[in-house]
């Protein structure tokens, strides 16, 4: 009996730390955002169009962008809303050509911009601006509590 409860307590606190751990739906983004910039290569694209944001949906605007890899052309979108630099000018980005990063072993996993980069022509000197500055961009944490 004793070694029953053992086992329950250790699932339950086993369940309790897992919950502790969980990322935020904004983390998990960051993160990809900033995985598909660490591993990407740069292809150019071309930003399709915006859409508003809606109620019980993203923030902000979503930018929706194209772009061609090996012959196939991929059809992708990003929320800007975690991006305050992008999501201001993103009304005025329709129809402009832009670099895009995708990862090379899923290519359906892309970005227009990140935390540290940005393939929009118009606003890549407000990234680079960053590092010139010696600011440090707000990386992924390896903390493993957050």
């Amino acid at each position: 009996m004793g070694t029953a409860a053992a086992a329950v307590a250790g699932a339950w606190a086993w369940k309790t730390v897992q919950r502790w751990r969980r990322k935020s739906p904004d983390e998990i983004e960051r993160l990809r955002r900033l995985g598909v910039n660490a591993c990407g290569r740069i292809i150019a694209g071309r930003i399709v169009e915006m859409v508003e944001p809606v109620a019980d949906g993203p923030a902000g605007p979503i930018l929706l962008y194209d772009y061609e890899v090996a012959g196939v052309t991929y059809e992708a979108a990003q929320d800007v809303s975690a991006l305050p630099e992008i999501a201001a000018a993103a009304q005025f980005l329709p129809g402009q050509t832009t670099d895009i990063k995708y990862d090379p072993r899923q290519p359906t996993n892309s970005i227009l911009a990140c935390e540290v980069w940005c393939g929009i022509p118009d606003l890549e000197p407000n990234r680079t601006a960053i590092a010139d500055r010696g600011e440090e961009p707000n990386l992924p944490s390896t903390d493993e509590h957050r």
